[in-house]
């Protein structure tokens, strides 16, 4: 009875060296400041250490931050794409994937707390984390009411490496059933380089026009990449 109340990370099967770098581990981690005196392995061996206790858990952590390209790509990383990495198992894309939906749920948590054009900051980070790593396009439209307040965040169309499909139409459907006052676009580049293209200034164009005569604003058009992002707005398109 005693082995199996034991604490997770001094497993039964983990030799004394390896309890004792757990053990450390923990230690920085809840000092004062702990998150910032752990390297971006340390973080993610001892997150698939909790969910893997009887498993030495850094060269996992090491091949996904390299298979990754680091902490963003990692956790925007679908299940499938962990599934891949040798040792990661489902229980350690689990852990991954759960931290990746918390940190973003707290992030929109953010946005929709104020007003949308008065927490730009907040809306950037919270897209940035969500869609910045995504290894395929994703279109979303962002419905604000009067107040500029976010009712509704959607998810309009996924695609391929390169390219989403969007209608018109549909955007412009969906803001009067949902009651929109004023939209703002956003997509992703997975190529990483948020430059806009003729048909993301092209479609932009479309649906200002055909939000005008039904007072549907677009606020702005925002691509995201890994390299930063674009608003559209600036660019003057919109």
């Amino acid at each position: 009875m005693a082995d199996i109340e034991r604490a997770p990370d001094l497993a039964p099967n983990v030799n004394g060296d390896h309890k004792g770098h757990r053990v450390r581990l923990r230690a920085r981690l809840l000092a004062r400041h702990g998150g910032e005196a752990l390297l971006d392995h340390e973080l993610v061996e001892y997150l698939l250490m909790l969910a893997m206790p009887r498993i030495d858990t850094k060269p996992i952590a090491k091949a996904l931050l390299r298979e990754f390209g680091g902490l963003g790509g990692l956790f925007a990383a679908d299940p499938e794409s962990l599934a891949r990495v040798s040792g990661v198992g489902d229980s350690g894309a689990a852990a991954i994937r759960i931290v990746a939906a918390a940190a973003t749920r707290m992030l929109r948590a953010e946005v929709s707390r104020r007003p949308v054009l008065a927490s730009w900051q907040a809306l950037l980070d919270y897209l940035r984390a969500d869609m910045a790593h995504a290894a395929v396009e994703r279109v979303r439209v962002l419905h604000l009411n009067t107040r500029n307040m976010l009712i509704r965040d959607e998810l309009l169309s996924e695609g391929t490496i390169d390219e989403a499909a969007v209608h018109v139409r549909e955007v412009i459907r969906r803001a009067l059933d949902l009651g929109s006052a004023s939209l703002i676009l956003v997509h992703n580049h997975p190529s990483g380089d948020p430059a806009p293209s003729r048909a993301d200034i092209d479609l932009t164009r479309a649906i200002v026009e055909a939000g005008k005569p039904l007072r549907i604003t677009v606020h702005d058009h925002l691509i995201i990449g890994t390299q930063g992002h674009v608003s559209l707005r600036a660019k003057g398109v919109i």
